[in-house]
């Protein structure tokens, strides 16, 4: 399968919040993402043992190299070099669990590793209003970015304040909060990538009056990577 860029490829970048961290927007990503989503009507999609709340099948391996073309001209937006990109994950997801079975974790913002140099991106591929990425500051400890020398502090307030009387109730975060501040949004829009650093907290921006149905075709499919680049 391969995979070429939209001739009207769009690239926007911005900075989330005061930590300024930065934010790729990519428009019209896929000359044909029509064929991503036929791709993914024929995968078979499983239950995540992870915090992810619905269900993923792997993406075309032609994909990570597609995004390895299209990426390496703006890893210097991250402060990164041109180097070989590997792929912790690359999956097709399908947000599917109801609100009220939604675990701590799960109902807040989460980052994806405190490496402030790997990157997690999001490719929209469903049509409709099923949301998109929001990104928030902790509102006790300031942070809106989480490394290493952050986590013990980081996790041991959210430990305290899982037990307190301003935890979430059920559902899915959508804007401001007793614990968190809602700091950057980006709608989900068919065909557009959004890029930005695995530490950055942040969480899908998903209604919790729907539950998207795990269907390819009409629920909020997404392809969803995880890249490290090594010199």
């Amino acid at each position: 399968m391969i995979l070429k860029p939209h001739p009207e490829l769009r690239v926007r970048r911005f900075s989330i919040g005061e930590e300024r961290a930065p934010l790729l927007v990519i428009d019209d990503l896929v000359a044909d993402p029509g064929r991503l989503v036929r791709k993914a009507i024929a995968r078979h999609y499983v239950a995540q043992q992870s915090m992810f709340p619905g269900i993923r099948a792997p993406a075309p391996l032609s994909y990570q190299a597609f995004l390895q073309e299209v990426l390496t001209p703006l890893l210097p937006a991250f402060g990164l070099a041109s180097g070989s990109f590997a792929f912790p994950m690359a999956h097709y997801s399908l947000v599917t669990r109801p609100p009220q079975e939604l675990a701590f974790l799960q109902r807040i913002p989460h980052i994806d590793s405190v490496s402030g140099s790997g990157l997690a991106t999001v490719h929209y591929l469903f049509r409709g209003d099923w949301g998109g990425t929001a990104f928030y500051r902790h509102r006790r400890t300031g942070f809106e970015s989480v490394g290493e020398e952050r986590r013990e502090a980081y996790f041991r307030c959210l430990d305290e304040e899982s037990r307190g009387g301003e935890a979430p109730s059920d559902g899915y975060i959508s804007g401001d909060t007793a614990l968190f501040e809602r700091i950057g949004r980006v709608e989900g829009v068919y065909n557009r990538l959004v890029v930005y650093r695995r530490n950055s907290l942040h969480s899908g921006d998903i209604d919790n009056d729907r539950v998207p149905p795990a269907d390819p075709t009409a629920g909020r499919l997404s392809i969803n990577t995880f890249i490290d680049v090594s010199a």
